[in-house]
Formats: C-alpha cells, sequence, structure tokens
C-alpha cells in the first residue's frame, strides 16, 4: 500500500521554515493572529466549546478529551492556574522536546488562548531539568513575547493578564504525573496525590489547575484558527487530528514523525521510518514508551489510535515507538525496563517500592545465568501483587514489561532459566 500522505501539518508544522523559534520569523508567518483573534473577538467558552468539539484528546498519554478536562475548571473559584507538562522523561519519548527547541512560540500562543479560555493568568511550564537548552529558551522567547505584549498585561488590548513562568524539575520521572507535578512545583517532593480531589478543582496551590501536555497545547491555536470541523479532518472519528510520534530503536529512519491517526503499525513501521534497518526480522515493539505492554509481529494491523491500541491491551501514551528486532534478549529488555522503573519510583507505596526491586532481583539472576524454576511464576506473582494496588501508574508500568516477557516470550525465558548455571 501506498504511504498514506498527511496533507497539513498541525504541531510540527513549518520545520521548513529557517529560524521559525524567532519571534520575527513567527510573527510574519501569521504568528499570534490566532491568538490575537481569539482574545479579542472570542468568548472564553467559545474557545472550550470549539476544543470541545474538535475532540482534541491529551496527546501526554491518557488521552482524554481536553475540552472536557477545561469544562472541569469551577468558574466561581479564583486563582485559576494553567500548568504545562514538559517533563518527557518517558523512554522513547522526543517529540515534545523538538517542539520546544525548534518552534516554540506555537506552544506559547497556545498557553495564551488555553489560558484565556480557562479564565487562568499565570501560567507554569515544568520542564524536565535534563532540558537545559529548552528552558533557556522558552524564558528567551517568553520575554520576547512579553516585550511584544503577546504576554503581560491587557494582552491585545483585551483586558485579558497572563504572567507565564518556567520552572525546571530535577530530573524525577514521577512529575510527569501530573499532581506529582503540582507537588513538586510548590516546593514538596515529587510524589503524586490522592485523587479526588482533582487538580480541576483542587490543583496547584489547593486552587483550580489544568494540567496539559506541550502538544496538546500546540494543537489549539490551529483549532481555533481553523475551525473544529478542520480538525476533524484528519484521523479517525474517536481519535481525531495527527500525533507527532517518535520512533527509535532497529529502524532505518528514526526520528519524530506527524502521523494522521489510525494508520496502522505495519504502516508507520516501514512506509514511514523505512522499515528494519537490517535484515535481522522484527521481534517486539514498544508502541507507548516503556511504560506500556509490547505488541509483537501479529499486532502490525493495529490502527494507531487511543481505542485500537487499548482493544490490543496497550496504549498509545505519549507517542513513543520502539522497535526492536531478533537480535534483542528479553530478559535484557525487560531488565533494562525495570531498572529504569525501579530508579524513578518515589518510594510513596509499598507495592512499587518494593515490587520494583523484587522485579529486577529475579531479572538479574536469570540474566546472569542464576535462574531458577519457579522465576516466571515469581515474576508473576510480584507482578500480580502490584498491578492495580499502587498508588499510581508508576507500578502497573514495570509491570508491563514483565506481562509482556511472559506472554510473548515465555519460552525463551525457560530457555535461559534452563541454560543458565544453577
Amino acid at each position: 500500500m501506498p504511504k498514506t500522505e498527511l496533507k497539513e501539518y498541525i504541531v510540527l508544522r513549518n520545520r521548513e521554515i529557517p529560524n521559525i523559534r524567532d519571534l520575527d520569523v513567527y510573527v510574519a508567518n501569521g504568528g499570534y493572529e490566532t491568538a490575537r483573534n481569539a482574545l479579542t473577538t472570542m468568548t472564553p467558552q467559545a474557545i472550550v466549546d470549539e476544543v470541545k468539539k474538535s475532540g482534541l484528546r491529551g496527546r501526554g498519554g491518557a488521552g482524554f478529551p481536553c475540552g472536557v478536562k477545561w469544562g472541569f475548571v469551577p468558574k466561581e473559584l479564583n486563582p485559576k492556574y494553567l500548568v504545562v507538562n514538559a517533563d518527557e522523561s518517558e523512554p522513547g519519548t522526543f517529540n515534545n522536546h523538538e517542539i520546544i527547541d525548534l518552534n516554540p512560540h506555537q506552544m506559547i500562543e497556545g498557553v495564551v488562548i488555553s489560558a484565556f479560555a480557562i479564565g487562568a493568568n499565570t501560567a507554569y511550564i515544568y520542564i524536565r531539568g535534563e532540558f537545559a537548552y529548552g528552558a533557556r529558551l522558552l524564558e528567551q522567547v517568553i520575554n520576547e513575547a512579553r516585550e511584544r505584549g503577546f504576554v503581560g498585561k491587557n494582552v491585545f488590548g483585551s483586558g485579558f493578564d497572563i504572567d507565564i513562568h518556567v520552572h525546571r524539575g530535577a530530573g524525577a520521572y514521577i512529575c510527569g504525573e501530573e499532581t506529582a507535578l503540582l507537588e513538586s512545583l510548590e516546593g514538596k517532593i515529587g510524589q503524586p496525590r490522592l485523587k479526588p480531589p482533582f487538580p480541576a478543582v483542587a490543583g496547584l496551590y489547593a486552587k483550580p489547575t489544568v494540567v496539559n501536555n506541550v502538544e496538546t497545547l500546540t494543537n489549539v491555536p490551529r483549532i481555533i484558527a481553523k475551525g473544529a470541523d478542520w480538525f476533524r479532518s484528519f484521523g479517525t472519528e474517536k481519535s481525531p487530528g495527527t500525533k507527532a510520534v517518535s520512533i527509535s530503536g532497529h529502524v532505518k529512519n528514526p526520528g519524530n514523525y506527524e502521523i494522521p491517526l489510525g494508520i496502522t503499525m505495519r504502516e508507520f513501521i516501514y512506509d514511514w521510518a523505512g522499515g528494519m534497518r537490517s535484515d535481522v526480522p522484527l521481534k517486539f515493539i514498544i508502541p507507548g514508551g516503556a511504560s506500556s505492554t509490547w505488541l509483537t509481529t501479529e499486532h502490525l494491523d493495529t490502527p494507531l489510535t487511543w481505542d485500537d491500541m487499548a482493544a490490543a491491551g496497550t496504549m498509545l501514551g505519549s507517542g513513543a515507538v520502539v522497535i526492536l528486532d531478533e537480535s534483542v534478549s528479553v530478559v535484557k529488555a525487560a531488565l533494562k525496563i525495570d531498572e529504569f522503573f525501579k530508579h524513578e519510583s518515589c518510594g510513596k507505596c509499598t507495592p512499587c517500592r518494593e515490587g520494583t526491586h523484587f522485579l529486577v532481583k529475579v531479572w538479574e539472576r536469570i540474566d546472569e545465568g542464576h535462574g531458577r524454576s519457579g522465576d516466571i511464576e515469581l515474576l508473576a506473582d510480584v507482578g500480580t501483587q502490584m498491578l492495580g494496588k499502587c498508588f499510581c501508574p508508576l507500578g502497573d508500568s514495570a509491570v508491563s514489561a514483565v506481562n509482556s516477557a511472559i506472554k510473548f516470550f515465555r519460552p525463551e525465558i525457560e530457555a535461559e532459566i534452563a541454560g543458565g548455571t544453577h
């Protein structure tokens, strides 16, 4: 089949324009005109309604409808906050990184429009600590926008004030979870909060807060400029629009691609990313970052949408597809993933804190040639004690690699145990 063509880019647009991150270049190409029109000709409710009508779903992982989330914010409670989740820490994900580094003003414009829509006069961009360049760049472009009157007091003469601040995290994966992010933003230890209350009602400083990820907010200016129906001309009925997806691993052309939601995994790997980089066949796919359940060659015709991925027992996540060929050891892959989650566990709840430790110990034992006959059952048992019993999804994420390895590659694990020294 011929490659599905994307008729227009949304979040990775203007890649071909040199220096598009410079304010003058961005403005010369229509930048901030949508924000000007939105703030001077539309009501906040009209913007919320248009985003809701577009069907835009959160691009950070959960895929929750953005307009619906905005609608949860109580109008009578003030102040309100908009928080941008730029803590892109999921292994395999680097699409937000490109938006921030190469075309940051489109995200800032999305922040201005979205803050106006929910009635927030203060926005925080919580950026991963390792993104030092991106953090400095965001501070620079926000200052440039403030000097032009695109951010700050009485934006576009609309009477609306919006301050935007950049806050650098300290390298904790858990702070990608929205409530742990809010705790960190308040200066506390980055650990998840009990929900409810949800951030929309009691978020930052116990005030109404909307937390959206970078890509989600970058979609907003185009939706407002071109309309919900235009946005729905991309993708599928339940997963409209496009998705910036990072693909890495054993493919010929790794990188970021903006795809129409609904193309199959097969098309994405072989037509967009050029297929496998050598003659070694595909073994398995990690479709939504390290947190997601693996897929195999039998799932190649699964469409890349939130619902189709869920039906296949996994998730689209933040858009991180890792392709691994037959040269990869399943035991080593699962060990590396669970080592990551062990390291990043915040320690708040026992099933995750202790469970990730036990999983790593068992995987290490098998990998070092000292596996025992009951180790597969032990891994499954520890996973059962963790799954659905942790305070936040991190513990479940660690179990994804365990259950995937056992489900799809049990004979390989058994052979490694049998071939080791006991």
